[in-house]
């Protein structure tokens, strides 16, 4: 934002580069959207995942993976995030993530 706010000072000195600092401002602001975004698409993810867990408890990442229409190893990421910040309690551990189960945690 600070470099468009200097390529806007610039085009005024100029009077020739307006419509460049422009577009690099609309650009800096796109890409800090779009990195929102995809960290918001997480949280919303996480939710999801959250909620089947509350609603079947014991549920193993399969089923949530297939209920919720990700894969499993998005969903794995997610159980794995959930339960390292104390929201999911693993059940019974898998030789893979797919088999392992959760609940919530006391």
């Amino acid at each position: 934002m600070a470099l468009g706010a200097l390529n806007e000072w610039t085009a005024r000195e100029r009077e020739d580069y307006a419509a460049l600092s422009t577009a690099l401002c609309l650009c800096v602001c796109a890409a800090g959207l779009f990195g929102e975004d995809l960290v918001q698409r997480g949280y919303r993810r996480d939710r999801a995942v959250l909620a089947h867990i509350a609603t079947h408890p014991g549920a193993a990442t399969r089923h949530v993976a297939r209920a919720d229409g990700a894969s499993e190893r998005v969903v794995a990421r997610n159980l794995d995030r959930l339960t390292d910040d104390g929201l999911l309690a693993l059940v019974m551990g898998g030789e893979t993530p797919a088999l392992r189960s959760y609940r919530l945690a006391s």
